[in-house]
Order: C-alpha cells, then structure tokens, then sequence
C-alpha cells in the first residue's frame, strides 16, 4: 500500500482516485456483444458461453431436477449458515415495509403513495472461482417481500457446465426457479432485451466485473432500469490508537481479495499504526489463497496519516466508499459524522465481512463515489411509488384559485381550463362517492 501523511486537502480529489480502465475500448467490446445478443438470442448466448467459459452447454436453463438437488451436494454447516443468513436478512427487510397512508392536504383533497411490485426483475450473480450466492439472497429476499411476480437469474457456468450448488440452493430458499447458465456482459443484455429462453427484465440487479458492470450501464440506453451504478469492491477504514492492527489489516485484505481492480484505504491518526502496517500485511498476505489477487488490489490502495479522526470522517465523505469500518475508541460517536458512505460497520467487532454475508443488511452497495448520491439495495428498490389522489367537489373549489393562476403564470390554459370546465359545468352529477 501507498503510504501517504498528512495530506493537504487540495491533493485529497486526487488521492480519491479509483483504479481506472480503458473505458471506450470497454465500451464498444461490450456494445457488439448486446448487439449481437439482440439479433441473434439464444445462438449468440451459446457462442459466447463456449468462447468465454469454455463450455458448451445444451439447455440454458437450469433443470427442476438440479434444483432439487442442489441441497444434497452442501454441507450441512453451510447449509445451516445459508438459512440463518436469510433469516436475518428477511427480518431486516421486512421492516422496511410501510403502510399506506392517506394525508388531507387539505378539506376535500386526499393524496397518497402505493408501492406496486416491479416485474419481472433480473439477478445477475457472479460464479467461477467466486460463487457469490449472498448475493442471491441479497437480491431474492427483498424481491420476494416485495412480491415481485417473476425473478429471473442468470449466473456463469463452470467448466462442467453446471452452476454451484450454493447458489442453486439460495435461488430455491429464495422462491425462485427460473436461472440461466449464462454469465458476463452478455447475460445482462439477454435479460435486457429478451432471447427465446430468457425473458426481457425492467430492472437489473447484481455485482459483476468491469463488462458486467458497462453492460448494465448501456442497457439503460433501451429503457431497462439497473439497480444502481457498480464497479470493484472498495472499502475504508478508519483507525485510532486503540486499533488492533491484525483487525485492521484482516479488513483491509477481506475486500482486496474480491479482485485484482479492488481498492482498499487505511485512515489513521495512529504513526505506530501505520509503521506495523507492512509486515502485518505481509504476514496475513501469505495465508490468502487469494494472495496475488490481494496484492494487486494493494498496489493501488493507500493508507493515510491525518491529524484527527474529524479529518479522516471528512476524507471520507470525501471518498464515499462502498463500505466503512470505524475502528476508534469513540466510534458510536464518530459514526455521526459520516454523511458518504454505503454500509458502515462501527467498532472492533464489527467486520465487514458479517453485511456481506449474514447481519441482515443487503451487500448490493454503490461503489465509486456514488455512495455520495445512491443507497445500496433495500426493498424500496423492488417497488415502484405509484402517487394517488382524490378530489371532492368542494375540495377542487378549495385549489382551483391557486390552480388557475399558476396554470396562467406558465402560460398553459389548458391547464387551467381543465379546472374550470369542471366547476363551470355544475349540471354533470358527481361521482360516487364525491359529494
């Protein structure tokens, strides 16, 4: 990691900068597969499923039969572990349910919000050496309190052509059973636009790699919504004197470890936090499986000495990472200060590893600085808010005035007639119900 003290404020946009990547090259490669998705479906996912993950496959679809059994093929642990994750994330997003409720603007004028269930809504879930089937659950427990009609899910295959069980298994916990083996920027785009086995989405969800991630990006150029702007993996933490320095470190490596173009930040008031940095990494790097990906990710990382906590919180929402760890010994208090960021994790118990497996919060968290403008995942992402409202005659008499001259102000009389016809026209019988 770059070690970077006491910073002036006038380098901190600079230091803020993510890992970067050729973006136009990226974005026509990405451009041709979704064309050639749109013009020749099934055929086309085909072709890119053996030019890509080296497997030819006969059905898209995942069987019944595979479903079923994919519970067999865990261990009963995790199996144990899976179900106790999605309980707590069922708890958690089920409290997010509000009622419906009507407000009087005013004597005669009712208005209210309805939540209505997008549908069909589209998963993508990363496979390979990373089954994420968190964030399955993630995506299918919300999605189901919601009450989204039909979820469709479209994950890489293996070499074998089959899917990990895990994520079988979160997809059948979860209610659902229509799952692809189909992955990359060409499943988001078969989920985009509709092949002959994969049906057309309005709203795509899921973490994914850099072609993953330009590909939902693009699909919004054909009217398909995405749950929000994603890229690598990052986090920050934020550490005083009173910080475990092994904590600190197994944080930081528990994100560089998602991929080589992840990123990870260290921002301390502690020197002597710092001096141990390296052979702490150096020691814990060594026990990774994953360790090159790690230590590519840490080539671009950075840990940062300031001069107080106030600071390091004010860098922060500066950064505005995906995910936040307050290691300091005020860190309740500290946590107040945090306007920017996608999930926090507050105190030396709190890793980040628990939000992206099994507390109950949801992992699907912006990244790249959008955290200063977007929330991660919650059951509101699933719904759309349909506005509602009722006028009793005497209620429109009450607004016509302010309607009319306003509707004048902006030179639109339609707008204002359209109020007017009604109270001039005093023979129409009201509706029911409106007296």
């Amino acid at each position: 990691m770059q070690r970077i003290e006491y910073p002036e404020k006038s380098a901190w946009t600079d230091i803020c900068q993510r890992p970067s990547f050729e973006r136009q090259g990226l974005s026509d490669s990405v451009r041709s597969i979704i064309e050639e998705v749109r013009a020749n479906g099934d055929q086309a996912l085909q072709r890119f499923t053996q030019e890509f993950d080296k497997v030819e496959l006969g059905e898209l679809k995942v069987s019944e039969s595979e479903l079923e059994s994919a519970e067999s093929q865990l261990a009963p642990e995790l199996i144990d572990a899976i179900r106790l994750a999605a309980s707590n994330i069922e708890q958690f997003h089920l409290a997010q349910e509000t009622e419906v409720e009507k407000i009087e603007t005013m004597p005669g004028i009712s208005c209210w919000r309805k939540s209505t269930p997008i549908s069909p809504v589209g998963f993508y879930v990363p496979g390979g050496s990373a089954p994420l089937f968190s964030s399955l659950l993630m995506l299918g427990i919300p999605s189901l309190i919601a009450k989204c009609q039909r979820r469709i899910v479209c994950s890489p295959p293996n070499s074998d052509g089959t899917l990990h069980p895990a994520i079988l298994f979160a997809a059948k916990l979860c209610g659902i059973t229509e799952v692809y083996k189909v992955g990359g920027a060409q499943a988001i785009a078969a989920m985009a636009l509709g092949t002959e086995s994969i049906p057309k989405t309005f709203k795509i969800f899921g973490p994914g790699n850099q072609y993953v991630t330009m590909a939902k990006q693009l699909i919004q150029e054909e009217g398909v919504g995405i749950d929000m702007p994603a890229g690598p993996s990052e986090l920050a933490v934020v550490a005083d004197e009173s910080s475990d320095v092994r904590f600190v470190v197994a944080d930081l490596l528990s994100q560089a470890e998602h991929g080589p173009d992840s990123q990870v930040l260290l921002l301390s008031t502690s020197k002597s936090l710092l001096d141990d940095l390296d052979s702490e990494l150096e020691r814990q790097l060594t026990a990774l499986p994953r360790e090159e990906i790690a230590r590519s990710a840490l080539s671009s990382s950075r840990a940062i000495l300031l001069d107080s906590i106030a600071e390091a919180l004010e860098f922060v929402n500066t950064y505005a990472p995906e995910h936040l760890i307050l290691s300091t010994v005020s860190a309740e208090q500290d946590s107040e200060l945090v306007k920017n960021a996608g999930s926090v994790f507050i105190g030396p118990y709190a890793p980040e590893s628990v939000g992206d497996y099994a507390s109950g919060t949801n992992h699907v968290l912006p990244t790249s600085g959008y955290a200063a403008v977007s929330a991660g995942v919650s059951l509101d992402s699933f719904v759309k808010k349909i506005t509602f409202q009722s006028l009793t005659k005497k209620g429109l008499e009450r607004i016509a005035p302010a309607v009319a001259v306003m509707a004048s102000a902006e030179g639109l009389e339609g707008h204002r007639r359209a109020v007017d016809i009604r109270l001039e026209n005093t023979e129409t019988p009201p509706l029911k119900g409106n007296k």
